[in-house]
């Protein structure tokens, strides 16, 4: 691990090395979770021969902050460019390939649409590019109710479940209203700014069980956002995360195999 001085305090940074790299995987994780959770994915990127890096998001993790506070989403957008900056210059030459997951993927998305030219591929994991007309009916309510995510709502799997409940860095606490706006603002930016660059391969996943990220709201966006070069992978059952789904192992294959096929072509 290293730490990068952000505008919001310490990012702590995780690096999957490989000697061999022949690509640089950009990984970004969603909200109120940390980067360790990837660990699996990392390692299955890194035996496709691939460098991996990823910070835990400012007030996420081991990174600075108050917990899972975000007052302004375009902030995370930034922070992860300071980490690209640093890993590109750590590993010059090697094409970028970003993939996020959850709110990870609208700062993704986000990403892609300002330094989409520096990026040889963009993979989104049940991305939050559309609504959700529960939670954005809690900022109605005043004060919002202690509601937090439900582990059950994450995977068909148990114990992914189990294991995020027992967590202790990962957020637990109820959603705070600053983040929840600053999460529906960063998606109407991004329906805002068009279309994803035409040029840029795109791999979209998700559920079609997701609760946190309803697939529906996702496509209605994705009517707006999808490039030129933009495929989908939809999982029949599926919840919310698809890298710790039963069938897990099905997803790395399927984005390890867009990768190969968007770097070899």
């Amino acid at each position: 691990m290293s730490e990068i001085e952000g505008s919001g305090g310490k990012l702590e940074v995780t690096t999957w090395p490989n000697p061999d790299a022949t690509f640089l995987v950009l990984l970004v994780h969603g909200y109120g979770e940390h980067i360790g959770r990837y660990q699996h994915v990392a390692e299955r990127l890194v035996a496709e021969g691939a460098v991996v890096v990823g910070p835990d998001h400012r007030g996420h993790g081991r990174s600075a902050g108050e917990r899972a506070l975000i007052e302004r989403g375009e902030d995370l957008t930034d922070d992860l460019r300071l980490v690209a900056e640093r890993a590109q210059a750590e590993h010059p030459g090697l094409p970028v390939v970003l993939i996020g997951h959850s709110m990870g993927g609208l700062i993704a998305t986000r990403y892609a649409q300002e330094h989409g030219g520096e990026l040889a591929a963009l993979v989104l994991s049940a991305p939050i590019v559309g609504g959700n007309p529960a939670m954005e009916a809690l900022l109605d309510l005043d004060p919002i109710p202690e509601v937090p995510i439900d582990p059950a709502g994450l995977s068909r799997d148990p114990a992914v479940g189990e294991a995020y409940a027992a967590d202790p860095l990962i957020y637990h606490g109820p959603f705070l209203r600053p983040t929840l706006e600053s999460l529906f603002e960063g998606a109407a930016r991004a329906a805002e700014a068009g279309p994803l660059p035409g040029g840029l391969p795109t791999l979209w996943i998700h559920g079609t069980e997701d609760p946190l990220a309803p697939i529906e709201q996702a496509e209605a966006a994705f009517e707006r956002l999808a490039g030129d070069d933009f495929r989908r992978r939809i999982y029949e059952g599926a919840a919310h995360e698809v890298f710790n789904e039963t069938n897990r192992e099905e997803v790395l294959d399927d984005v390890c195999e867009f990768i190969a096929a968007t770097l070899q072509g």
